[in-house]
Order: structure tokens, then C-alpha cells, then sequence
């Protein structure tokens, strides 16, 4: 059978879009690809979401979601929390959503950079979306208001789900820019697990998470409160290495030992290769290819190299 979701917003979209015989839009598999297909025509972006995914896994839940938290996390990033009251609705830590807002044409495409866990206890999801001139990043900042409503699909091949007979594995997290997203997902998903076996006193040794992220400067660096109250919960299970490359005002106290000015260099991540060790990479292109390259010439096998592009 297939998932139906009424969104009461989406009768009020473009009439060639989804074909409606009553006030509410019944949204079957069927539906959801025409809707998918009009906005791609729509958009004449040739680095739209939807075409760079189109042959990616997606669910087929798609979810009215109303907006009850807006904050920035830097001048040019805004954070959004998203209340999804559908139980159905579900994603992996490091997955991203299709972004279907009323009045837009253009689908947008948003890591999410909450943790699963937040999901399952609040309904909650948590986006950061980069100032653009892309319609959706336009409506997120210049329209977007408490109790806006929007729709999401939950879609990616990039994410991090260990199971409970899984072997531990140690995690290397390599963010540049707002790559930090669907990374610090992972981190939060993996602080979980951290707490759920304390919690139950199990005695399975758990892996350790190293942090490599890069920004322009410190206002740029995202999360930078959340990522080191982690560090300090869980010392020496969560640590981080945070780099900025065009830093131009005095580093704060707080943040000082934890900064280094440059880039990544493959010498720090070549120091944390081993059997055990899985790579997430996501940032600019350029980046994400050099990583995984310099990998790869480090005999990593190719599995355990995960990244993802964002542009």
C-alpha cells in the first residue's frame, strides 16, 4: 500500500503540480515523483538538488513540517528547528531532506545536522542553511517565520548507523564550511550511543570520534559550543581539531586550544589511519576529492571512505 501524508498547504501550490479532488492533497509515491518532476522542470539551475540526486535512495514519507526555532549560527548561517509530527517520518544520522516550501518552485536540499535520537523523543529535526541567492536558501532567510510550514523527504546514501552487533569502529569527521551539517549528525548520534551505553552499563568498548573542521574565521565555524560541550562530556572519546584560514580578529580564550590557523593538512589525517577507522568527509568539492584521495594513496580501503558534496 501505498504512504499517504495529507499537507493541507500543498492545495494551495500551482494547479499543474499535483491534481486534487478535494481540499487536502492526498500525497501518494505516484504524486510525490510528478511533484519532484515539475519542480525540476521549473528550475533552471543546472546544479539543482533534485538533478545532482536524482539517482540517489530517497524514502517515500513525505512530511508536513512546521518551523518552531529560528536562530543564527553565524552572519551568513541560519538554523532552523523543524517539528515533523509524523511518526513515520524517520532518517539516518548524516541524511539530508528535500526542502518542499509553498510558493517556491524550486525543491531545496538541507543536511540535517540533528541526531535520530532527537527525532524519536521531540519530533524535532535540526537544519543550518547558508545565505544564497538559491530560492530555498532565499525563502529560509528572508521569508521564513515561526510556525511556517513546509514539507521534507528524507534522501542520501551518506550516513552512519552502526547496529548493536556491529564491531566499534573509531570515526575520523572531516568538515569544511557548512559540510559541518550532516557530520555533526554523526557526532550527535554517536554522543548518543555513548550515553545509551552508559546508561545501561554496557561493558562493549565503544570507538573514539576525531573532529577535523575548517572555516574562514571562528564566527564561521558552526556549532562550535555544541562540538566542545561534547568534547568536554566525553574526554578523550570526542575530540576535535578546529581550523580557520583567513582569520583576521583575536581568537577567544575558550576557543584558543582548540584552533589551528590553515587548512587540514594530510599529515593530521594520516595520523589517524588504521583497520578500524572509518573516514566522513563533506565540504567544497575540491575538498572532499582531495581527502578522499589522499586516502586512498594511504591504502584506505574505499568502504571506509564516506563523503559527500555539497556546492
Amino acid at each position: 500500500m501505498a504512504h499517504v501524508v495529507l499537507i493541507p498547504w500543498l492545495s494551495r501550490g500551482p494547479v499543474g503540480a499535483i491534481c486534487a479532488q478535494t481540499a487536502l492533497w492526498r500525497l501518494t509515491a505516484s504524486t510525490l515523483r510528478h511533484f519532484t518532476l515539475t519542480s525540476m522542470m521549473k528550475s533552471k539551475r543546472k546544479t539543482d538538488h533534485l538533478e545532482r540526486t536524482a539517482s540517489v535512495l530517497r524514502r517515500e514519507v513525505m512530511a508536513a513540517a512546521k518551523v518552531c526555532e529560528i536562530t543564527y549560527q553565524s552572519p551568513s548561517v541560519k538554523s532552523l528547528r523543524l517539528l515533523v509530527a509524523d511518526k513515520d517520518f524517520s532518517f539516518k544520522a548524516g541524511q539530508w531532506v528535500d526542502f518542499f516550501i509553498p510558493g517556491v518552485s524550486v525543491v531545496g536540499g538541507f543536511s540535517i545536522c540533528s541526531s535520530p535520537q532527537l527525532l524519536e523523543r521531540e519530533r524535532i529535526i535540526e537544519l543550518a542553511v547558508k545565505y544564497t541567492n538559491h530560492p530555498p536558501a532565499l525563502w529560509v532567510h528572508n521569508k521564513c517565520t515561526l510556525d511556517s510550514e513546509v514539507a521534507v523527504r528524507v534522501g542520501g546514501e551518506f550516513f552512519f548507523d552502526p547496529q548493536p552487533t556491529d564491531a566499534p569502529r573509531n570515526l575520523v569527521l572531516i568538515a569544511g564550511g557548512v559540510g559541518i551539517n550532516p557530520l555533526l549528525s554523526i557526532l550527535r548520534h554517536s554522543a548518543d550511543l555513548h550515553r545509551d551505553q552508559a546508561d545501561r552499563g554496557r561493558s562493549r568498548e565503544t570507538g573514539t570520534i576525531k573532529l577535523f573542521y575548517s572555516a574562514k574565521n571562528t564566527s564561521e565555524l558552526l556549532f562550535q559550543k555544541d562540538i566542545l560541550d561534547l568534547v568536554h562530556e566525553f574526554p578523550g572519546k570526542i575530540t576535535c581539531s578546529l581550523h580557520v584560514t583567513k582569520q583576521t580578529t583575536q581568537i577567544s580564550a575558550e576557543l584558543k586550544p582548540y584552533i589551528t590557523e590553515g587548512r587540514i593538512s594530510k599529515e593530521e589525517i594520516r595520523d589517524h589511519v588504521s583497520a578500524e577507522t572509518l573516514f566522513y568527509i563533506c565540504g567544497p568539492p575540491p575538498m572532499t576529492d582531495f581527502f578522499s584521495k589522499q586516502l586512498e594513496n594511504s591504502h584506505v580501503p574505499k568502504e571506509h571512505i564516506c563523503f559527500e558534496k555539497w556546492w
